[in-house]
């Protein structure tokens, strides 16, 4: 079965950096949308980040965009999320999406916290 184990939150203050990762098993192939979404406190969960494997294209959620980078290590099943010059409304439960023959899988969370 497909699992995606994340890993890499913490807590980090304002204007740090964290790099999350989502190391994917079960996959038979790699052709495959992989995004990051988050869920912060009390809230619904939303886009952050996506990739399309077909081109390598990546889109980005306006709240993020210019500080967050998503990028792949396609050999390793490995999709990762640096996030430079966090903000505390930056502070989620970070999840990693893939989508595999139109279902979505999603890894167990990450919890960020930044600190004002």
């Amino acid at each position: 079965q497909v699992q995606l184990v994340e890993s890499g939150g913490g807590l980090v203050q304002t204007g740090g950096s964290l790099r999350l990762s989502c190391t994917a098993s079960g996959l038979t192939f790699n052709q495959y949308t992989m995004a990051w979404f988050r869920q912060p406190p009390g809230k619904d969960r939303e886009f952050v980040a996506s990739h399309i494997h077909k081109d390598g294209s990546t889109y980005y959620a306006d709240s993020v965009k210019g500080r967050f980078t998503i990028s792949r290590d396609i050999a390793k099943n490995t999709v990762y999320l640096q996030m430079n010059s966090l903000k505390p409304e930056d502070t989620a439960v970070y999840y990693c999406q893939a989508l595999i023959d139109g279902v979505n899988y999603w890894g167990q969370g990450t919890q960020v916290t930044v600190s004002s």
